[in-house]
């Protein structure tokens, strides 16, 4: 149980939910208090609320309970304790060219090109893929710098790869609401964030303004990186391949 507890609590750690959280167990706590002194009328409106709690709370939490019903989907929760260790999905190909992605992002950055990959893993996001252009093309430098050219009919939106292809341009992301990023950062570092909450995936972020690379991994945001530190992040967990 309290493994379980401290999952939801990380769920809405950082967010506007964990203060409406708070909110709602001031609420609860008064609640109690008014029925102990025998306050019948406050009593029966606290009552009232606290018994619309159960649908009020799956409106108000519903994106936090739908990522923490997705990890539970995925086997993430405790799995450090060796349960849920399941996955109903099959495994993509672990092979990237990541000397092609690392070397555009390089070229990019030094033209303060905007730009965001997105690659994934067990995820096959095949969601997203279908919100954006299909293209199925081998990775190339060229190919990922052509795409988020700037006078590129492709370059708004994340390009997706899968199984060591680019999949999809143009594609739409999910964006992070969560409190605890910057405020300088722009949609483009948001919607990484955003999509590796949702999934495993993998995310490649070229700032248009400074021209920084970043890269996220769970929902965890790593800025200023240089191209050398994305090519040991990559390869940390893909295979290299051409």
């Amino acid at each position: 149980v309290a493994i379980l507890i401290y999952q939801i609590y990380k769920l809405i750690k950082g967010t506007v939910a964990m203060n409406i959280f708070i909110g709602l167990a001031v609420i609860y706590i008064l609640w109690k208090i008014v029925s102990a002194f025998h306050l019948q009328l406050l009593g029966e409106i606290l009552g009232q609320f606290i018994g619309f709690g159960v649908i009020l709370l799956a409106i108000v939490f519903q994106q936090e309970l739908r990522k923490f019903l997705m990890m539970i989907g995925k086997g993430k929760v405790m799995k450090n304790k060796g349960l849920f260790k399941f996955n109903f999905t099959k495994a993509n190909d672990n092979q990237l060219n990541t000397l092609a992605i690392t070397k555009a992002c390089e070229n990019m950055a030094k033209t303060k090109t905007g730009a965001i990959m997105i690659v994934t893993q067990i995820d096959d996001l095949a969601v997203f893929c279908e919100s954006g252009i299909e293209m199925n093309a081998v990775i190339s430098a060229p190919m990922i710098e052509s795409i988020f050219y700037k006078n590129s009919p492709l370059h708004d939106g994340a390009v997706i790869i899968r199984n060591n292809k680019i999949i999809s341009a143009r594609s739409v992301l999910p964006v992070s609401n969560s409190s605890e990023l910057p405020r300088r950062l722009g949609m483009r570092h948001r919607a990484a964030v955003g999509i590796t909450e949702e999934s495993d995936a993998i995310a490649i972020i070229v700032s248009e303004e400074t021209g920084e690379i970043s890269y996220v991994k769970d929902g965890e945001l790593f800025t200023k990186k240089t191209a050398q530190q994305l090519e040991q992040f990559l390869n940390s967990i893909f295979t290299q391949t051409q």
